[in-house]
Protein backbone atom coordinates (compact mmCIF):
# COMPACT_ATOMS: atom_id res chain seq x y z
CA UNK A 1 0.00 0.00 0.00
CA UNK A 2 1.31 3.45 -0.88
CA UNK A 3 0.39 6.64 0.94
CA UNK A 4 -0.40 10.11 -0.22
CA UNK A 5 2.66 12.36 0.12
CA UNK A 6 2.52 15.83 1.61
CA UNK A 7 3.14 18.17 -1.33
CA UNK A 8 5.81 20.19 0.51
CA UNK A 9 8.30 17.49 1.45
CA UNK A 10 10.23 17.18 -1.84
CA UNK A 11 12.21 20.36 -1.37
CA UNK A 12 11.98 20.92 2.37
CA UNK A 13 14.75 20.90 4.95
CA UNK A 14 14.64 20.02 8.66
CA UNK A 15 15.94 22.17 11.51
CA UNK A 16 16.14 20.22 14.78
CA UNK A 17 15.12 22.27 17.82
CA UNK A 18 16.58 21.33 21.21
CA UNK A 19 14.21 23.47 23.29
CA UNK A 20 15.99 22.77 26.59
CA UNK A 21 19.37 24.00 25.39
CA UNK A 22 18.30 26.57 22.80
CA UNK A 23 17.92 29.45 25.24
CA UNK A 24 18.77 30.15 28.86
CA UNK A 25 15.02 30.01 29.60
CA UNK A 26 14.61 26.74 27.71
CA UNK A 27 10.97 27.45 26.85
CA UNK A 28 8.69 27.54 23.83
CA UNK A 29 8.14 31.28 24.32
CA UNK A 30 11.86 32.00 24.37
CA UNK A 31 12.42 29.94 21.24
CA UNK A 32 9.58 31.73 19.43
CA UNK A 33 11.74 34.87 19.36
CA UNK A 34 14.20 33.01 17.09
CA UNK A 35 11.64 32.34 14.34
CA UNK A 36 12.27 35.54 12.32
CA UNK A 37 16.01 34.78 12.19
CA UNK A 38 15.42 31.17 11.15
CA UNK A 39 12.87 32.28 8.56
CA UNK A 40 15.35 34.75 7.08
CA UNK A 41 18.02 32.02 7.03
CA UNK A 42 15.65 29.89 4.95
CA UNK A 43 14.54 27.12 7.33
CA UNK A 44 11.35 25.37 6.20
CA UNK A 45 10.54 22.61 8.72
CA UNK A 46 11.05 22.73 12.48
CA UNK A 47 11.53 19.41 14.28
CA UNK A 48 11.02 19.69 18.03
CA UNK A 49 12.74 17.10 20.19
CA UNK A 50 10.22 15.41 22.54
CA UNK A 51 7.83 17.89 24.12
CA UNK A 52 6.16 15.38 26.46
CA UNK A 53 6.85 15.27 30.23
CA UNK A 54 9.85 13.30 31.50
CA UNK A 55 9.69 10.37 33.91
CA UNK A 56 11.28 11.03 37.29
CA UNK A 57 11.83 7.44 38.38
CA UNK A 58 15.32 6.23 37.42
CA UNK A 59 15.90 9.46 35.48
CA UNK A 60 19.39 10.38 34.33
CA UNK A 61 21.06 13.61 35.38
CA UNK A 62 19.24 16.50 37.00
CA UNK A 63 16.55 16.89 34.33
CA UNK A 64 16.26 13.45 32.75
CA UNK A 65 16.03 12.36 29.13
CA UNK A 66 13.29 13.81 26.92
CA UNK A 67 13.16 10.33 25.39
CA UNK A 68 11.86 8.86 28.68
CA UNK A 69 8.23 9.94 28.45
CA UNK A 70 5.77 9.89 31.35
CA UNK A 71 2.61 10.83 29.42
CA UNK A 72 2.13 10.88 25.65
CA UNK A 73 -0.72 13.40 25.80
CA UNK A 74 0.75 16.09 28.03
CA UNK A 75 3.35 18.83 27.69
CA UNK A 76 6.72 19.07 29.44
CA UNK A 77 6.19 21.93 31.92
CA UNK A 78 9.94 22.65 31.70
CA UNK A 79 9.12 24.13 28.28
CA UNK A 80 5.84 25.87 29.13
CA UNK A 81 2.17 25.03 28.71
CA UNK A 82 0.11 23.31 26.04
CA UNK A 83 -1.25 26.72 25.08
CA UNK A 84 2.31 28.02 24.71
CA UNK A 85 3.05 25.23 22.24
CA UNK A 86 -0.20 25.83 20.35
CA UNK A 87 0.67 29.52 20.02
CA UNK A 88 4.17 28.60 18.82
CA UNK A 89 2.83 26.23 16.16
CA UNK A 90 0.30 28.80 15.02
CA UNK A 91 2.99 31.48 14.79
CA UNK A 92 5.30 29.12 12.91
CA UNK A 93 2.52 28.28 10.44
CA UNK A 94 1.79 31.98 9.91
CA UNK A 95 5.46 32.36 8.88
CA UNK A 96 5.19 29.37 6.49
CA UNK A 97 7.14 26.93 8.64
CA UNK A 98 6.05 23.32 8.96
CA UNK A 99 6.23 21.74 12.43
CA UNK A 100 6.99 18.12 13.27
CA UNK A 101 7.48 16.58 16.70
CA UNK A 102 9.67 13.77 17.96
CA UNK A 103 7.69 10.61 18.70
CA UNK A 104 9.18 7.94 20.95
CA UNK A 105 7.01 4.89 20.35
CA UNK A 106 9.28 2.03 21.40
CA UNK A 107 9.59 2.83 25.10
CA UNK A 108 8.61 5.10 27.96
CA UNK A 109 10.08 6.10 31.30
CA UNK A 110 9.48 4.00 34.41
CA UNK A 111 6.65 6.09 35.81
CA UNK A 112 4.67 6.60 32.62
CA UNK A 113 0.98 6.88 33.40
CA UNK A 114 0.35 3.58 31.58
CA UNK A 115 2.51 1.66 34.07
CA UNK A 116 -0.35 2.26 36.55
CA UNK A 117 -3.42 2.33 34.30
CA UNK A 118 -2.38 -0.28 31.71
CA UNK A 119 0.64 -2.30 32.84
CA UNK A 120 -0.21 -4.91 30.19
CA UNK A 121 0.96 -2.38 27.56
CA UNK A 122 4.56 -3.16 28.57
CA UNK A 123 6.91 -6.08 28.05
CA UNK A 124 7.89 -7.94 31.21
CA UNK A 125 11.29 -9.17 32.31
CA UNK A 126 10.94 -12.88 33.11
CA UNK A 127 13.87 -12.77 35.53
CA UNK A 128 12.73 -9.81 37.62
CA UNK A 129 8.97 -9.90 37.04
CA UNK A 130 9.20 -6.13 36.46
CA UNK A 131 9.01 -4.09 33.28
CA UNK A 132 11.62 -4.87 30.65
CA UNK A 133 14.47 -2.37 30.41
CA UNK A 134 15.00 -1.13 26.84
CA UNK A 135 18.31 -2.29 25.39
CA UNK A 136 20.32 -1.78 28.56
CA UNK A 137 19.23 1.86 29.07
CA UNK A 138 18.04 1.78 32.65
CA UNK A 139 15.80 4.86 32.48
CA UNK A 140 13.40 3.42 29.86
CA UNK A 141 11.13 0.38 29.54
CA UNK A 142 9.76 -1.34 26.43
CA UNK A 143 6.20 -1.36 25.14
CA UNK A 144 4.53 -4.50 23.81
CA UNK A 145 3.29 -4.08 20.24
CA UNK A 146 1.72 -7.51 20.26
CA UNK A 147 -1.03 -5.93 22.37
CA UNK A 148 -3.72 -4.42 20.07
CA UNK A 149 -4.92 -2.13 22.87
CA UNK A 150 -1.45 -0.59 23.16
CA UNK A 151 -1.38 0.03 19.42
CA UNK A 152 -4.74 1.77 19.54
CA UNK A 153 -3.69 3.89 22.52
CA UNK A 154 -0.45 4.91 20.81
CA UNK A 155 -2.23 5.92 17.62
CA UNK A 156 -4.77 7.89 19.64
CA UNK A 157 -1.94 9.74 21.39
CA UNK A 158 -0.32 10.61 18.07
CA UNK A 159 -3.65 11.80 16.69
CA UNK A 160 -4.06 14.05 19.74
CA UNK A 161 -1.12 16.24 18.67
CA UNK A 162 -2.41 16.47 15.11
CA UNK A 163 -5.95 17.46 16.04
CA UNK A 164 -5.10 19.52 19.15
CA UNK A 165 -2.01 21.37 17.89
CA UNK A 166 -2.18 20.99 14.09
CA UNK A 167 1.35 19.60 13.75
CA UNK A 168 2.54 18.55 10.28
CA UNK A 169 4.26 15.27 10.98
CA UNK A 170 6.46 13.08 13.14
CA UNK A 171 10.15 12.29 13.46
CA UNK A 172 9.95 8.76 14.84
CA UNK A 173 12.70 7.90 17.28
CA UNK A 174 14.40 4.52 16.76
CA UNK A 175 11.63 3.67 14.31
CA UNK A 176 13.23 0.32 13.43
CA UNK A 177 12.88 -0.83 17.07
CA UNK A 178 9.11 -0.81 16.47
CA UNK A 179 7.68 -3.34 14.06
CA UNK A 180 6.89 -1.98 10.63
CA UNK A 181 3.27 -3.11 10.61
CA UNK A 182 2.53 -0.77 13.52
CA UNK A 183 3.82 2.23 11.58
CA UNK A 184 1.73 1.23 8.58
CA UNK A 185 -1.32 0.92 10.82
CA UNK A 186 -0.61 4.28 12.45
CA UNK A 187 -0.07 6.09 9.17
CA UNK A 188 -3.18 4.59 7.61
CA UNK A 189 -5.27 5.81 10.54
CA UNK A 190 -3.67 9.24 10.90
CA UNK A 191 -3.87 9.98 7.18
CA UNK A 192 -7.65 10.15 7.67
CA UNK A 193 -7.01 13.32 9.67
CA UNK A 194 -4.24 15.07 7.71
CA UNK A 195 -1.53 14.29 5.16
CA UNK A 196 1.55 14.26 7.35
CA UNK A 197 5.32 14.05 6.89
CA UNK A 198 6.83 10.85 8.28
CA UNK A 199 10.57 10.80 9.10
CA UNK A 200 12.14 7.59 10.46
CA UNK A 201 15.26 7.27 12.54
CA UNK A 202 16.01 4.13 10.57
CA UNK A 203 18.73 3.59 7.97
CA UNK A 204 17.44 2.11 4.69
CA UNK A 205 20.73 0.30 4.14
CA UNK A 206 19.86 -1.79 7.21
CA UNK A 207 16.05 -1.60 7.09
CA UNK A 208 14.98 -0.80 3.51
CA UNK A 209 11.39 -1.91 4.11
CA UNK A 210 10.71 1.03 6.45
CA UNK A 211 10.26 3.22 3.37
CA UNK A 212 6.93 1.39 3.08
CA UNK A 213 5.64 3.53 5.95
CA UNK A 214 7.97 6.54 5.95
CA UNK A 215 8.75 9.36 3.52
CA UNK A 216 12.34 9.89 4.66
CA UNK A 217 14.94 7.83 6.52
CA UNK A 218 18.23 8.56 8.27
CA UNK A 219 21.62 8.01 6.61
CA UNK A 220 23.47 6.72 9.68
CA UNK A 221 25.80 4.57 7.58
CA UNK A 222 26.90 7.60 5.54
CA UNK A 223 27.49 9.62 8.70
CA UNK A 224 29.69 6.90 10.23
CA UNK A 225 31.58 6.24 7.00
CA UNK A 226 32.34 9.92 6.44
CA UNK A 227 33.74 10.19 9.96
CA UNK A 228 35.92 7.11 9.39
CA UNK A 229 36.98 8.50 6.01
CA UNK A 230 38.15 11.78 7.51
CA UNK A 231 39.76 10.53 10.70
CA UNK A 232 41.44 7.45 9.21
CA UNK A 233 42.45 9.05 5.88
CA UNK A 234 40.54 6.42 3.96
CA UNK A 235 39.95 6.05 0.24
CA UNK A 236 37.43 8.49 -1.24
CA UNK A 237 36.00 5.66 -3.35
CA UNK A 238 34.36 4.29 -0.19
CA UNK A 239 32.20 7.44 -0.18
CA UNK A 240 31.24 6.91 -3.82
CA UNK A 241 30.17 3.37 -3.03
CA UNK A 242 27.92 4.25 -0.10
CA UNK A 243 26.30 7.12 -2.02
CA UNK A 244 25.60 4.63 -4.80
CA UNK A 245 23.90 2.36 -2.26
CA UNK A 246 21.61 5.14 -1.05
CA UNK A 247 20.86 6.20 -4.64
CA UNK A 248 19.66 2.69 -5.44
CA UNK A 249 17.78 1.89 -2.25
CA UNK A 250 14.10 2.41 -1.55
CA UNK A 251 12.71 3.19 -4.98
CA UNK A 252 11.85 6.50 -6.68
CA UNK A 253 9.94 7.91 -3.69
CA UNK A 254 12.72 7.32 -1.16
CA UNK A 255 14.17 10.40 0.56
CA UNK A 256 17.44 9.96 2.49
CA UNK A 257 18.00 12.46 5.31
CA UNK A 258 21.60 13.76 5.23
CA UNK A 259 23.27 15.41 8.23
CA UNK A 260 26.60 16.29 9.82
CA UNK A 261 25.18 16.65 13.35
CA UNK A 262 22.10 16.02 15.47
CA UNK A 263 21.32 15.73 19.19
CA UNK A 264 22.81 12.24 19.55
CA UNK A 265 25.91 12.94 17.49
CA UNK A 266 26.68 16.25 19.15
CA UNK A 267 26.38 14.93 22.70
CA UNK A 268 27.92 11.48 22.39
CA UNK A 269 30.37 11.74 19.48
CA UNK A 270 31.13 15.45 19.33
CA UNK A 271 30.35 18.40 17.12
CA UNK A 272 30.79 18.16 13.37
CA UNK A 273 34.19 19.81 13.82
CA UNK A 274 35.34 17.08 16.18
CA UNK A 275 34.23 14.51 13.61
CA UNK A 276 35.17 16.17 10.34
CA UNK A 277 37.55 19.01 11.15
CA UNK A 278 38.13 21.20 8.09
CA UNK A 279 35.95 18.89 5.96
CA UNK A 280 32.77 19.76 7.92
CA UNK A 281 31.48 22.39 5.51
CA UNK A 282 32.14 20.23 2.44
CA UNK A 283 30.04 17.44 3.96
CA UNK A 284 27.31 19.99 4.78
CA UNK A 285 27.29 21.10 1.13
CA UNK A 286 26.83 17.48 0.12
CA UNK A 287 23.85 17.21 2.53
CA UNK A 288 22.08 20.09 0.81
CA UNK A 289 22.79 19.23 -2.80
CA UNK A 290 22.49 15.44 -3.11
CA UNK A 291 19.13 13.76 -3.70
CA UNK A 292 17.43 13.81 -0.32
CA UNK A 293 16.64 16.10 2.57
CA UNK A 294 19.16 18.13 4.64
CA UNK A 295 19.14 18.45 8.42
CA UNK A 296 20.56 21.27 10.56
CA UNK A 297 20.88 20.86 14.32
CA UNK A 298 20.38 23.70 16.79
CA UNK A 299 23.43 25.94 16.85
CA UNK A 300 25.20 24.72 13.71
CA UNK A 301 24.80 28.20 12.29
CA UNK A 302 26.74 29.68 15.25
CA UNK A 303 28.76 27.39 14.87
CA UNK A 304 28.36 25.52 18.15
CA UNK A 305 31.65 23.77 18.96
CA UNK A 306 30.70 22.20 22.29
CA UNK A 307 28.99 18.95 23.19
CA UNK A 308 25.64 19.84 24.73
CA UNK A 309 24.72 17.94 27.89
CA UNK A 310 21.81 15.57 27.40
CA UNK A 311 20.36 15.20 30.91
CA UNK A 312 21.22 18.61 32.41
CA UNK A 313 20.79 22.26 31.53
CA UNK A 314 23.58 23.37 29.18
CA UNK A 315 22.49 26.24 26.89
CA UNK A 316 23.99 26.92 23.49
CA UNK A 317 26.42 29.82 23.90
CA UNK A 318 24.94 32.21 21.35
CA UNK A 319 27.05 35.32 20.82
CA UNK A 320 24.93 37.16 18.27
CA UNK A 321 27.40 36.57 15.42
CA UNK A 322 25.90 33.55 13.60
CA UNK A 323 29.09 33.10 11.59
CA UNK A 324 27.59 30.40 9.35
CA UNK A 325 24.25 32.15 8.80
CA UNK A 326 25.15 33.11 5.23
CA UNK A 327 26.62 29.67 4.49
CA UNK A 328 23.42 27.89 5.55
CA UNK A 329 21.18 30.60 4.11
CA UNK A 330 22.80 30.10 0.70
CA UNK A 331 22.31 26.35 0.85
CA UNK A 332 18.79 26.49 2.31
CA UNK A 333 17.50 28.90 -0.32
CA UNK A 334 19.17 26.97 -3.13
CA UNK A 335 17.71 23.67 -1.92
CA UNK A 336 14.25 25.14 -1.47
CA UNK A 337 14.05 27.17 -4.67
CA UNK A 338 15.94 25.26 -7.35
CA UNK A 339 13.80 22.48 -8.90
CA UNK A 340 16.96 20.52 -9.76
CA UNK A 341 17.42 19.78 -6.05
CA UNK A 342 13.97 18.32 -5.44
CA UNK A 343 14.06 14.96 -3.69
CA UNK A 344 12.22 11.88 -4.96
CA UNK A 345 11.12 13.69 -8.11
CA UNK A 346 11.17 11.66 -11.31
CA UNK A 347 11.76 14.86 -13.28
CA UNK A 348 15.19 15.21 -11.63
CA UNK A 349 18.23 13.35 -12.93
CA UNK A 350 21.47 13.13 -10.96
CA UNK A 351 24.60 12.62 -13.07
CA UNK A 352 27.74 11.39 -11.32
CA UNK A 353 30.36 13.21 -13.38
CA UNK A 354 33.64 12.00 -14.74
CA UNK A 355 36.74 14.07 -13.90
CA UNK A 356 40.47 13.58 -14.10
CA UNK A 357 40.62 13.64 -10.26
CA UNK A 358 38.27 10.81 -9.23
CA UNK A 359 40.41 9.88 -6.21
CA UNK A 360 39.90 13.35 -4.70
CA UNK A 361 36.86 15.06 -6.16
CA UNK A 362 33.19 14.06 -5.98
CA UNK A 363 31.39 15.77 -8.84
CA UNK A 364 27.73 15.58 -9.78
CA UNK A 365 25.15 17.47 -11.79
CA UNK A 366 21.48 17.56 -10.87
CA UNK A 367 19.07 18.51 -13.60
CA UNK A 368 15.35 19.24 -13.87
CA UNK A 369 14.42 20.61 -17.28
CA UNK A 370 16.36 23.83 -17.78
CA UNK A 371 17.38 23.95 -14.11
CA UNK A 372 20.83 22.59 -13.28
CA UNK A 373 23.05 22.52 -10.19
CA UNK A 374 26.69 21.46 -10.53
CA UNK A 375 28.56 20.38 -7.38
CA UNK A 376 32.32 19.84 -7.01
CA UNK A 377 33.63 18.63 -3.65
CA UNK A 378 37.33 18.18 -2.96
CA UNK A 379 37.20 15.38 -0.41
CA UNK A 380 40.94 15.47 0.20
CA UNK A 381 43.64 17.47 1.95
CA UNK A 382 45.36 18.00 -1.42
CA UNK A 383 45.34 21.03 -3.71
CA UNK A 384 43.63 19.71 -6.84
CA UNK A 385 43.47 20.92 -10.43
CA UNK A 386 40.29 19.21 -11.59
CA UNK A 387 39.06 18.90 -15.14
CA UNK A 388 35.52 17.74 -15.86
CA UNK A 389 35.59 15.21 -18.67
CA UNK A 390 31.83 14.69 -18.79
CA UNK A 391 29.86 15.97 -21.79
CA UNK A 392 26.75 16.63 -19.64
CA UNK A 393 28.30 19.85 -18.30
CA UNK A 394 27.92 22.79 -20.69
CA UNK A 395 26.81 26.40 -20.53
CA UNK A 396 27.09 29.32 -18.14
CA UNK A 397 26.87 28.76 -14.38
CA UNK A 398 27.06 31.05 -11.35
CA UNK A 399 28.83 29.89 -8.20
CA UNK A 400 26.31 30.36 -5.38
CA UNK A 401 28.72 31.49 -2.65
CA UNK A 402 31.06 33.79 -4.59
CA UNK A 403 28.57 34.86 -7.31
CA UNK A 404 31.30 34.40 -9.95
CA UNK A 405 30.25 33.08 -13.37
CA UNK A 406 31.90 30.42 -15.49
CA UNK A 407 31.22 29.05 -18.97
CA UNK A 408 31.76 25.30 -18.71
CA UNK A 409 31.34 24.90 -22.46
CA UNK A 410 34.73 26.52 -22.94
CA UNK A 411 36.68 25.81 -19.74
CA UNK A 412 35.91 22.71 -17.71
CA UNK A 413 38.83 23.10 -15.28
CA UNK A 414 38.73 24.28 -11.67
CA UNK A 415 41.42 24.69 -9.02
CA UNK A 416 40.41 23.46 -5.58
CA UNK A 417 42.02 23.96 -2.20
CA UNK A 418 41.91 21.12 0.37
CA UNK A 419 38.28 20.32 1.31
CA UNK A 420 37.03 23.11 -0.92
CA UNK A 421 33.54 23.06 -2.42
CA UNK A 422 32.07 24.74 -5.49
CA UNK A 423 28.32 24.87 -6.11
CA UNK A 424 27.23 26.24 -9.47
CA UNK A 425 23.70 27.13 -10.52
CA UNK A 426 22.82 27.37 -14.20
Amino acid sequence: MSYKKADWINNTDVYEVNVRQYTTEGTFNAFAKELPRLKEMGVSTLWFMPITPISQKNKKGSLGSPYACSDYSSINTEFGTLDDFKVLVKLAHSMAFKVIIDWVANHTGWDHIWTKTNPDYFKKDNDTGDFKIASGMEDIIELDYKNPALRNAMIAAMKYWVTECDIDGFRCDLAFWVELNFWREARTELEKTKTLFWLAESDPLQHPDYYQAFDACYTWAWMHKTEEFYKQHQDKYMLDEIVHQYDNNGGPDAIPLWFTSNHDENTWNGSEYEKYGDAAKAFAVFSFTRNGMPLIYSGQELPNLKRLQFFDKDPIEWNGKYELHYFYKTLLHLHKNNPALRAADEAVTTYNLSTDSPANVMAYLRKNGKHEVLVLLNFSKQVVHCSITDENVTGNFTEVFTKTTKDFTIVKDVDMQPWEYWVYEK
